[in-house]
């Protein structure tokens, strides 16, 4: 599908990827832009318009699909992640129960509500933003990386079912990017903007998976291998 006048819903839409998502929409000349947000504000910019939606909630999430009965791509792109010091910290249970609920069940919720909506409006699409960590579990993030395998899993399922109701559903894979979740960390990131550019990029020319980064594409490459880069992780990671 194309991105030109298409009806953009975007979830976690006030700052980094979620915020290039809306720019790059715009830009490709959709029609208009939705970003959910927790707390919508007064300052929006021209053709974005913010809704109230917390994805943990399913009534907040039922109430935007009803609102935006026009969209014909849904981004969940909502996200959060929290450090670990060690996979045997008790404070790891607590943070995985955090961060499924928004990362998976939240995911889950928003597709869910809005594949009736894409369906009456001709099929449209799902973006579901996912990560290097998909395939690759850093110990101070094994709580965020289980999160977004469970998401990659539903995604697989998710697209299967819906090809036939016309719903192309894409999963976005990259490594750290460059927002305020990665502020402080010394490492190679990925500008939002470019991220955003590759996953519409990848939703126009129909790729169902989008690798962003190099070290996105070897994790994938090496899965099958006896050298698997999960299990063998290189200095860079």
């Amino acid at each position: 599908m194309k991105i030109e006048n298409s009806i953009v819903f975007i979830s976690g839409a006030n700052r980094g990827l979620g915020l290039a998502f809306a720019q790059e929409a715009l830009k490709r000349g959709a029609k208009k832009v939705y970003a959910g947000v927790r707390n919508p504000t007064a300052d929006s910019m021209p053709g974005i318009v913010q809704v109230k939606l917390d994805v943990t909630d399913a009534a907040s999430v039922a109430a935007a699909a009803k609102q935006c009965g026009d969209v014909t791509l849904l981004v969940n792109n909502a996200g959060i992640a929290r450090l670990n010091s060690s996979v045997l910290d008790a404070s790891m249970v607590d943070f995985s129960r955090e961060i499924f609920e928004t990362n998976y069940y939240g995911t889950i919720l928003l597709s869910q509500a809005f594949a009736p909506v894409l369906a009456k409006n001709g099929g449209g699409a799902i973006l579901n933003v996912l990560s290097d960590a998909t395939w690759f579990s850093r110990p101070m993030l094994a709580s965020y990386s289980a999160s977004k395998s469970a998401v990659w899993s539903f995604t697989n399922a998710l697209r299967i079912e819906l090809r036939g109701q016309n719903t192309f559903v894409q999963g976005l894979h990259v490594s750290f990017l460059d927002t305020d979740m990665t502020k402080g960390f010394d490492m190679k990131k990925t500008s939002p903007q470019q991220v955003a550019e590759a996953a519409f990029t990848g939703i126009e020319t129909g790729k169902e998976e989008v690798l962003v980064d190099s070290f996105t594409r070897q994790m994938k490459q090496s899965l099958s291998g006896e050298q698997a880069l999960y299990l063998n992780p290189p200095e860079i990671a």
